[in-house]
Protein backbone atom coordinates (compact mmCIF):
# COMPACT_ATOMS: atom_id res chain seq x y z
CA UNK A 1 0.00 0.00 0.00
CA UNK A 2 1.42 3.34 -1.02
CA UNK A 3 2.18 5.68 1.85
CA UNK A 4 0.43 9.04 1.87
CA UNK A 5 2.40 12.24 1.37
CA UNK A 6 1.96 13.36 5.02
CA UNK A 7 3.35 9.99 6.11
CA UNK A 8 6.33 10.39 3.78
CA UNK A 9 6.99 13.84 5.23
CA UNK A 10 6.84 12.46 8.79
CA UNK A 11 9.28 9.69 7.93
CA UNK A 12 11.57 12.15 6.16
CA UNK A 13 11.54 14.52 9.14
CA UNK A 14 12.35 11.67 11.55
CA UNK A 15 15.19 10.50 9.34
CA UNK A 16 16.71 13.98 9.28
CA UNK A 17 17.16 13.92 13.04
CA UNK A 18 18.96 10.62 13.19
CA UNK A 19 22.08 12.77 13.27
CA UNK A 20 20.99 15.96 15.09
CA UNK A 21 24.38 17.62 14.94
CA UNK A 22 24.72 17.29 11.16
CA UNK A 23 21.15 18.43 10.55
CA UNK A 24 21.57 21.40 12.90
CA UNK A 25 24.74 22.49 11.11
CA UNK A 26 23.02 22.17 7.72
CA UNK A 27 20.03 24.20 8.94
CA UNK A 28 22.38 26.83 10.35
CA UNK A 29 24.25 27.08 7.03
CA UNK A 30 21.04 27.40 5.00
CA UNK A 31 19.39 29.75 7.48
CA UNK A 32 22.42 32.03 7.72
CA UNK A 33 22.80 32.17 3.94
CA UNK A 34 19.11 33.09 3.53
CA UNK A 35 19.47 35.75 6.23
CA UNK A 36 22.49 37.30 4.53
CA UNK A 37 20.83 37.08 1.12
CA UNK A 38 17.69 38.84 2.34
CA UNK A 39 19.82 41.55 3.97
CA UNK A 40 21.84 42.00 0.79
CA UNK A 41 18.69 41.93 -1.32
CA UNK A 42 17.08 44.50 0.98
CA UNK A 43 20.07 46.80 0.57
CA UNK A 44 20.00 46.40 -3.21
CA UNK A 45 16.26 47.11 -3.37
CA UNK A 46 16.64 50.20 -1.20
CA UNK A 47 19.62 51.36 -3.25
CA UNK A 48 17.87 50.92 -6.59
CA UNK A 49 14.71 52.68 -5.37
CA UNK A 50 16.72 55.40 -3.64
CA UNK A 51 18.84 56.08 -6.72
CA UNK A 52 15.75 56.40 -8.91
CA UNK A 53 13.96 58.63 -6.37
CA UNK A 54 17.05 60.80 -5.87
CA UNK A 55 17.77 61.40 -9.53
CA UNK A 56 14.16 61.77 -10.70
CA UNK A 57 12.49 63.62 -7.83
CA UNK A 58 14.68 66.69 -7.34
CA UNK A 59 15.89 67.34 -10.87
CA UNK A 60 15.11 64.98 -13.75
CA UNK A 61 11.49 64.07 -13.18
CA UNK A 62 10.20 60.94 -14.90
CA UNK A 63 9.52 62.61 -18.27
CA UNK A 64 10.96 65.79 -19.75
CA UNK A 65 9.81 68.04 -22.57
CA UNK A 66 12.13 70.54 -24.30
CA UNK A 67 12.43 72.48 -27.49
CA UNK A 68 14.28 70.48 -30.15
CA UNK A 69 18.07 70.81 -29.82
CA UNK A 70 17.87 72.37 -26.34
CA UNK A 71 19.34 69.33 -24.61
CA UNK A 72 22.32 69.44 -26.96
CA UNK A 73 22.98 73.19 -27.16
CA UNK A 74 21.38 74.60 -23.98
CA UNK A 75 20.83 77.78 -25.98
CA UNK A 76 18.76 80.50 -24.28
CA UNK A 77 16.47 80.96 -27.30
CA UNK A 78 15.50 77.25 -27.51
CA UNK A 79 12.27 77.46 -25.56
CA UNK A 80 8.83 75.88 -25.50
CA UNK A 81 6.33 78.66 -26.14
CA UNK A 82 2.74 78.88 -24.92
CA UNK A 83 3.38 76.47 -22.07
CA UNK A 84 0.48 77.52 -19.83
CA UNK A 85 -1.97 75.55 -21.95
CA UNK A 86 0.38 72.55 -22.02
CA UNK A 87 0.86 72.62 -18.24
CA UNK A 88 -2.89 72.76 -17.61
CA UNK A 89 -3.46 69.80 -19.94
CA UNK A 90 -0.67 67.78 -18.35
CA UNK A 91 -1.96 68.36 -14.83
CA UNK A 92 -5.36 67.04 -15.90
CA UNK A 93 -3.76 63.85 -17.22
CA UNK A 94 -4.60 60.93 -14.86
CA UNK A 95 -1.09 59.47 -15.25
CA UNK A 96 0.69 62.72 -14.31
CA UNK A 97 1.37 63.49 -10.65
CA UNK A 98 2.93 66.93 -11.17
CA UNK A 99 4.60 69.34 -13.60
CA UNK A 100 7.48 71.72 -12.88
CA UNK A 101 8.22 74.39 -15.50
CA UNK A 102 11.83 75.55 -15.51
CA UNK A 103 14.09 78.21 -16.95
CA UNK A 104 17.88 77.76 -17.16
CA UNK A 105 20.00 80.83 -17.87
CA UNK A 106 23.78 81.24 -17.63
CA UNK A 107 24.80 84.49 -15.96
CA UNK A 108 27.42 86.29 -13.90
CA UNK A 109 26.80 86.96 -10.21
CA UNK A 110 28.77 89.29 -7.97
CA UNK A 111 28.56 90.40 -4.38
CA UNK A 112 31.61 92.63 -4.63
CA UNK A 113 34.00 93.32 -7.45
CA UNK A 114 34.62 89.71 -8.48
CA UNK A 115 32.09 87.98 -10.73
CA UNK A 116 31.30 84.27 -10.75
CA UNK A 117 29.72 82.17 -13.46
CA UNK A 118 26.37 80.84 -12.25
CA UNK A 119 23.26 79.19 -13.62
CA UNK A 120 20.00 80.89 -12.81
CA UNK A 121 17.27 78.28 -12.39
CA UNK A 122 13.67 79.44 -12.44
CA UNK A 123 11.22 76.93 -10.93
CA UNK A 124 7.53 76.60 -10.15
CA UNK A 125 7.76 77.07 -6.38
CA UNK A 126 4.48 75.25 -5.64
CA UNK A 127 5.79 72.14 -7.40
CA UNK A 128 9.47 72.42 -6.38
CA UNK A 129 8.70 72.51 -2.64
CA UNK A 130 6.61 69.31 -2.63
CA UNK A 131 8.01 66.13 -0.97
CA UNK A 132 10.95 64.56 -2.85
CA UNK A 133 11.28 67.62 -5.11
CA UNK A 134 14.23 69.99 -5.54
CA UNK A 135 13.28 72.36 -2.69
CA UNK A 136 11.42 69.87 -0.50
CA UNK A 137 9.99 71.46 2.63
CA UNK A 138 11.33 74.94 1.92
CA UNK A 139 9.55 77.50 4.11
CA UNK A 140 11.52 80.61 3.07
CA UNK A 141 9.25 83.05 1.21
CA UNK A 142 10.60 84.19 -2.15
CA UNK A 143 9.53 86.78 -4.68
CA UNK A 144 10.29 90.47 -4.58
CA UNK A 145 13.82 89.78 -5.86
CA UNK A 146 14.56 87.23 -3.14
CA UNK A 147 16.45 84.15 -4.33
CA UNK A 148 18.10 80.96 -3.11
CA UNK A 149 21.77 80.15 -3.56
CA UNK A 150 23.58 76.80 -3.44
CA UNK A 151 25.62 76.61 -0.27
CA UNK A 152 28.86 75.60 -2.01
CA UNK A 153 28.47 78.48 -4.47
CA UNK A 154 27.86 80.89 -1.59
CA UNK A 155 31.03 79.70 0.17
CA UNK A 156 33.01 80.21 -3.04
CA UNK A 157 31.61 83.73 -3.46
CA UNK A 158 31.87 84.61 0.22
CA UNK A 159 28.12 85.31 0.35
CA UNK A 160 25.96 84.88 3.44
CA UNK A 161 22.21 84.76 3.89
CA UNK A 162 20.71 88.24 3.50
CA UNK A 163 23.49 89.50 1.22
CA UNK A 164 22.75 91.33 -2.03
CA UNK A 165 24.08 89.95 -5.31
CA UNK A 166 24.02 91.45 -8.77
CA UNK A 167 23.04 89.09 -11.59
CA UNK A 168 23.99 89.97 -15.16
CA UNK A 169 23.03 87.92 -18.19
CA UNK A 170 21.38 88.11 -21.58
CA UNK A 171 17.68 87.96 -22.34
CA UNK A 172 16.37 85.64 -25.01
CA UNK A 173 15.78 88.69 -27.21
CA UNK A 174 19.43 89.71 -26.95
CA UNK A 175 18.81 92.47 -24.40
CA UNK A 176 20.90 92.96 -21.27
CA UNK A 177 19.43 91.24 -18.24
CA UNK A 178 20.63 92.60 -14.91
CA UNK A 179 19.22 93.26 -11.45
CA UNK A 180 19.98 93.13 -7.74
CA UNK A 181 18.66 90.22 -5.67
CA UNK A 182 18.72 89.33 -1.97
CA UNK A 183 19.90 85.87 -0.96
CA UNK A 184 16.97 84.70 1.15
CA UNK A 185 18.52 81.33 2.06
CA UNK A 186 21.41 79.00 1.29
CA UNK A 187 20.34 75.55 0.15
CA UNK A 188 21.76 72.03 0.20
CA UNK A 189 20.11 69.67 -2.25
CA UNK A 190 20.86 66.20 -3.60
CA UNK A 191 21.85 67.81 -6.93
CA UNK A 192 25.53 68.80 -7.07
CA UNK A 193 25.00 71.26 -9.90
CA UNK A 194 22.48 73.24 -7.82
CA UNK A 195 24.72 73.26 -4.74
CA UNK A 196 27.82 74.38 -6.64
CA UNK A 197 26.55 76.69 -9.35
CA UNK A 198 22.88 77.60 -9.08
CA UNK A 199 20.86 80.59 -8.05
CA UNK A 200 17.23 79.47 -7.77
CA UNK A 201 14.35 81.91 -8.12
CA UNK A 202 10.59 81.73 -8.77
CA UNK A 203 9.68 81.08 -12.39
CA UNK A 204 7.99 84.48 -12.80
CA UNK A 205 11.08 86.36 -11.62
CA UNK A 206 13.32 84.39 -14.00
CA UNK A 207 11.02 85.08 -16.94
CA UNK A 208 10.96 88.77 -16.12
CA UNK A 209 14.75 88.98 -15.74
CA UNK A 210 15.45 87.28 -19.07
CA UNK A 211 12.65 88.90 -21.08
CA UNK A 212 10.64 85.69 -21.49
CA UNK A 213 6.92 85.47 -22.00
CA UNK A 214 4.82 82.32 -21.66
CA UNK A 215 7.77 80.07 -22.36
CA UNK A 216 10.27 77.83 -20.57
CA UNK A 217 13.28 75.71 -21.38
CA UNK A 218 12.04 72.53 -19.77
CA UNK A 219 8.89 70.87 -18.50
CA UNK A 220 9.67 68.29 -15.80
CA UNK A 221 6.81 65.81 -15.56
CA UNK A 222 6.28 63.42 -12.64
CA UNK A 223 4.45 60.15 -13.29
CA UNK A 224 2.04 58.53 -10.86
CA UNK A 225 3.70 55.22 -11.73
CA UNK A 226 7.44 55.85 -12.25
CA UNK A 227 7.87 52.37 -13.70
CA UNK A 228 5.76 53.46 -16.70
CA UNK A 229 7.78 56.58 -17.49
CA UNK A 230 8.70 55.22 -20.94
CA UNK A 231 5.12 54.59 -22.14
CA UNK A 232 4.02 57.91 -20.62
CA UNK A 233 6.74 59.78 -22.54
CA UNK A 234 5.74 58.04 -25.77
CA UNK A 235 2.09 58.98 -25.26
CA UNK A 236 2.78 62.60 -24.31
CA UNK A 237 5.04 63.03 -27.34
CA UNK A 238 1.89 62.75 -29.45
CA UNK A 239 -0.17 65.17 -27.39
CA UNK A 240 -1.22 68.30 -29.34
CA UNK A 241 -0.16 70.57 -26.44
CA UNK A 242 3.43 69.35 -26.84
CA UNK A 243 3.49 69.33 -30.62
CA UNK A 244 7.00 70.03 -31.89
CA UNK A 245 8.64 69.46 -28.50
CA UNK A 246 11.15 66.75 -27.74
CA UNK A 247 9.65 64.45 -25.05
CA UNK A 248 11.91 61.85 -23.38
CA UNK A 249 11.81 59.71 -20.27
CA UNK A 250 14.49 60.06 -17.59
CA UNK A 251 16.40 57.00 -18.81
CA UNK A 252 16.91 58.66 -22.18
CA UNK A 253 17.71 62.02 -20.60
CA UNK A 254 20.34 60.55 -18.24
CA UNK A 255 21.63 57.25 -19.68
CA UNK A 256 24.62 57.20 -17.32
CA UNK A 257 22.37 57.23 -14.28
CA UNK A 258 20.17 54.56 -15.82
CA UNK A 259 23.26 52.38 -16.28
CA UNK A 260 23.93 52.76 -12.55
CA UNK A 261 20.43 51.52 -11.73
CA UNK A 262 20.81 48.60 -14.14
CA UNK A 263 24.11 47.68 -12.51
CA UNK A 264 22.42 47.45 -9.13
CA UNK A 265 19.76 45.16 -10.65
CA UNK A 266 22.38 42.88 -12.21
CA UNK A 267 24.09 42.50 -8.84
CA UNK A 268 21.08 40.46 -7.70
CA UNK A 269 22.50 37.56 -9.74
CA UNK A 270 25.26 37.25 -7.15
CA UNK A 271 22.57 36.90 -4.49
CA UNK A 272 21.17 33.84 -6.26
CA UNK A 273 24.65 32.35 -6.58
CA UNK A 274 25.14 32.74 -2.83
CA UNK A 275 21.82 31.00 -2.17
CA UNK A 276 22.62 28.10 -4.47
CA UNK A 277 26.11 27.54 -3.09
CA UNK A 278 25.15 27.64 0.59
CA UNK A 279 21.95 25.63 0.21
CA UNK A 280 23.57 23.07 -2.09
CA UNK A 281 26.46 22.56 0.31
CA UNK A 282 24.18 21.99 3.29
CA UNK A 283 21.61 19.80 1.56
CA UNK A 284 24.03 17.75 -0.54
CA UNK A 285 26.27 16.98 2.42
CA UNK A 286 23.34 15.91 4.61
CA UNK A 287 21.65 13.85 1.89
CA UNK A 288 24.86 12.14 0.79
CA UNK A 289 26.01 11.22 4.30
CA UNK A 290 22.54 10.01 5.19
CA UNK A 291 22.47 7.82 2.07
CA UNK A 292 25.82 6.20 2.88
CA UNK A 293 24.79 5.56 6.48
CA UNK A 294 21.52 3.91 5.43
CA UNK A 295 22.82 1.69 2.62
CA UNK A 296 21.89 -1.47 4.56
CA UNK A 297 18.41 -0.06 5.30
CA UNK A 298 17.78 0.81 1.64
CA UNK A 299 18.96 -2.65 0.58
CA UNK A 300 16.42 -4.23 2.94
CA UNK A 301 13.61 -2.02 1.62
CA UNK A 302 14.48 -2.91 -1.97
CA UNK A 303 14.64 -6.63 -1.07
CA UNK A 304 11.15 -6.37 0.44
CA UNK A 305 9.82 -5.01 -2.84
CA UNK A 306 9.96 -1.25 -2.27
CA UNK A 307 10.08 0.52 -5.63
CA UNK A 308 13.27 2.51 -6.36
CA UNK A 309 11.08 5.54 -7.06
CA UNK A 310 9.89 5.38 -3.44
CA UNK A 311 13.49 5.52 -2.24
CA UNK A 312 14.15 8.49 -4.53
CA UNK A 313 11.02 10.24 -3.29
CA UNK A 314 12.00 9.71 0.34
CA UNK A 315 15.44 11.27 -0.10
CA UNK A 316 14.06 14.17 -2.15
CA UNK A 317 11.40 14.86 0.49
CA UNK A 318 14.07 14.80 3.21
CA UNK A 319 16.07 17.36 1.25
CA UNK A 320 12.98 19.52 0.71
CA UNK A 321 12.18 19.36 4.42
CA UNK A 322 15.73 20.40 5.25
CA UNK A 323 15.68 23.24 2.70
CA UNK A 324 12.21 24.45 3.71
CA UNK A 325 13.09 24.51 7.41
CA UNK A 326 16.36 26.34 6.79
CA UNK A 327 14.62 28.82 4.49
CA UNK A 328 11.90 29.43 7.09
CA UNK A 329 14.43 30.09 9.84
CA UNK A 330 16.51 32.34 7.56
CA UNK A 331 13.45 34.25 6.37
CA UNK A 332 12.32 34.91 9.94
CA UNK A 333 15.76 36.11 11.04
CA UNK A 334 16.52 38.00 7.81
CA UNK A 335 13.13 39.71 7.82
CA UNK A 336 13.62 40.78 11.43
CA UNK A 337 17.10 42.20 10.72
CA UNK A 338 15.94 44.07 7.61
CA UNK A 339 12.90 45.44 9.46
CA UNK A 340 15.04 46.69 12.34
CA UNK A 341 17.57 48.32 10.03
CA UNK A 342 14.80 49.96 8.01
CA UNK A 343 13.48 51.81 11.05
CA UNK A 344 16.83 52.39 12.82
CA UNK A 345 18.91 53.13 9.71
CA UNK A 346 22.48 51.95 9.18
CA UNK A 347 25.15 54.66 9.01
CA UNK A 348 27.67 53.24 6.55
CA UNK A 349 30.02 56.19 7.18
CA UNK A 350 30.42 55.19 10.84
CA UNK A 351 30.86 51.54 9.86
CA UNK A 352 33.84 52.45 7.69
CA UNK A 353 35.51 54.48 10.43
CA UNK A 354 33.93 57.85 9.85
CA UNK A 355 34.28 60.17 6.91
CA UNK A 356 31.77 61.96 4.69
CA UNK A 357 28.09 61.40 5.45
CA UNK A 358 27.20 61.58 1.75
CA UNK A 359 28.67 60.47 -1.55
CA UNK A 360 28.56 62.37 -4.85
CA UNK A 361 28.41 60.50 -8.15
CA UNK A 362 27.01 61.36 -11.58
CA UNK A 363 26.23 64.86 -10.29
CA UNK A 364 23.94 63.53 -7.56
CA UNK A 365 24.56 63.41 -3.80
CA UNK A 366 23.64 60.12 -2.12
CA UNK A 367 23.18 59.61 1.60
CA UNK A 368 25.29 57.08 3.51
CA UNK A 369 22.36 56.15 5.76
CA UNK A 370 21.10 52.80 4.47
CA UNK A 371 17.52 51.65 5.13
CA UNK A 372 17.11 48.21 3.52
CA UNK A 373 13.62 47.06 2.62
CA UNK A 374 12.09 43.96 1.10
CA UNK A 375 9.16 43.19 -1.15
CA UNK A 376 7.22 39.93 -0.93
CA UNK A 377 8.66 38.86 -4.29
CA UNK A 378 12.17 39.01 -2.77
CA UNK A 379 11.27 36.47 -0.11
CA UNK A 380 9.45 34.24 -2.61
CA UNK A 381 12.43 34.21 -4.96
CA UNK A 382 14.91 33.30 -2.23
CA UNK A 383 12.71 30.51 -0.82
CA UNK A 384 12.07 29.09 -4.29
CA UNK A 385 15.81 29.21 -5.01
CA UNK A 386 16.51 27.22 -1.82
CA UNK A 387 13.83 24.64 -2.66
CA UNK A 388 15.06 24.24 -6.24
CA UNK A 389 18.62 23.85 -4.97
CA UNK A 390 17.49 21.25 -2.43
CA UNK A 391 15.94 19.14 -5.17
CA UNK A 392 19.00 19.42 -7.41
CA UNK A 393 21.42 18.72 -4.55
CA UNK A 394 19.52 15.54 -3.61
CA UNK A 395 19.50 14.16 -7.15
CA UNK A 396 22.80 12.28 -7.02
CA UNK A 397 22.31 10.72 -3.53
CA UNK A 398 18.76 9.73 -4.50
CA UNK A 399 19.81 8.09 -7.77
CA UNK A 400 22.68 6.30 -6.01
CA UNK A 401 20.26 4.83 -3.48
CA UNK A 402 17.79 3.82 -6.19
CA UNK A 403 20.49 1.94 -8.12
CA UNK A 404 21.61 -0.14 -5.16
CA UNK A 405 21.63 -3.91 -5.61
CA UNK A 406 19.69 -5.38 -2.63
CA UNK A 407 22.05 -8.31 -2.07
CA UNK A 408 25.17 -6.17 -2.13
CA UNK A 409 23.60 -3.41 -0.03
CA UNK A 410 22.60 -5.94 2.68
CA UNK A 411 26.25 -7.01 3.04
CA UNK A 412 27.47 -3.42 3.61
Amino acid sequence: MRASLPTTWRIAWRNLWRNPRRTTLALAAIGLSVTLVLLYDGILRWEADYIVDTITGPMLGHVQAHAPEWRRTRAMDKTIAGVSRAIDALRRDPDVAGVDARVYAPALAASGEEGFAVMVVGVDMAEATRPSRLLEGLQTPLGGRRVLMGRLLAEQMGVKQGAEVAIVGQGIDGSLANDLFTVAALIDTSVDFVNRQAIVMPLGDARELFAMGDEVHELVIYARDPARAGPLAARLAGAPELAGAEVVDWKTAAPGLNDLVELVSVMWVFVLVLVFVAAAAGVANTALMSTFERTHEFGMLLALGTAPSRIVGMIVVESLALGATGALLGTALGGAVVGWLYYAGFDYAKFTGGGPTSLSAFGVTFTMIIRPRLASIDIVRVVMAVMATAVLASAWPALRAARLQPARALRE
